[in-house]
């Protein structure tokens, strides 16, 4: 792995975990903009808003562990090839 392939797969890795973390942290005010959008009911606006919080919450955490494996495996594969030369 050369350093360039090395540097473009540490950014990949670093922009999939920080934007994972910080979808699974307002994962809470993005539910609740994107059901105010729509006027309705106080019952349906409130289901709206969990569906939505569990939506961002799911996909945040996905791309945070995408990320995370990105970032451990681009570690491990740059360590052993770079000892093995």
């Amino acid at each position: 792995m050369t350093k360039d392939n090395y540097y473009r797969f540490v950014t990949i890795g670093l922009t999939t975990s920080v934007l994972g973390f910080l979808l699974l942290f307002f994962s809470t005010n993005f539910g609740t903009l994107m059901a105010g959008k729509d006027g309705s009911d106080p019952a349906l606006f409130h289901s709206r808003v969990e569906s939505y919080i569990n939506s961002f919450i799911v996909c945040g955490g996905i791309l945070f562990g995408v990320g995370l494996v990105t970032l451990i495996l681009t570690h491990y594969i740059m360590m052993t090839f770079s000892e093995k030369q």
